[in-house]
């Protein structure tokens, strides 16, 4: 089992930036990749990014491009989201997930993250 918590949320103007954190914890040793979802009120949940755990070969969402970074610590077995020039748009619960080599997935709790225009 793995268990993954996030952490890094808040309210902040558009234009502005924000680093969520997901730090796993358990076996960590099977961690595949690690990634960040996003679920804005009454819409379904959506891909934002993804980083491979030993590559560090990273996939973003269109919407994000240029303005998200996803990284990784693998020393501290936590993935970062910078989230810079946000949008009202991006205004979401954000959810961390792990993927292990049998691709099971583990789901952290979210954190909220209020854009305010």
């Amino acid at each position: 089992q793995v268990r993954v918590v996030e952490s890094g949320g808040g309210l902040v103007p558009a234009g502005g930036s924000l680093r969520l954190s997901c730090a796993a914890s358990g076996r960590t040793f099977s961690i595949d990749a690690m990634g960040w979802f996003r679920q804005a009120p009454g819409k379904e949940r959506e891909f934002v990014a993804n980083i491979n755990w030993s590559s560090g070969r990273t996939i973003y969402a269109d919407s994000v491009k240029g303005r998200f970074t996803i990284s990784r610590d693998n020393a501290k077995n936590t993935v970062y989201l910078q989230m810079n020039s946000l949008k009202p748009e991006d205004t979401a619960v954000y959810s961390c997930n792990a993927r292990d080599r049998e691709f099971s997935l583990y789901w952290g709790q979210g954190t909220q993250v209020t854009v305010s225009s």
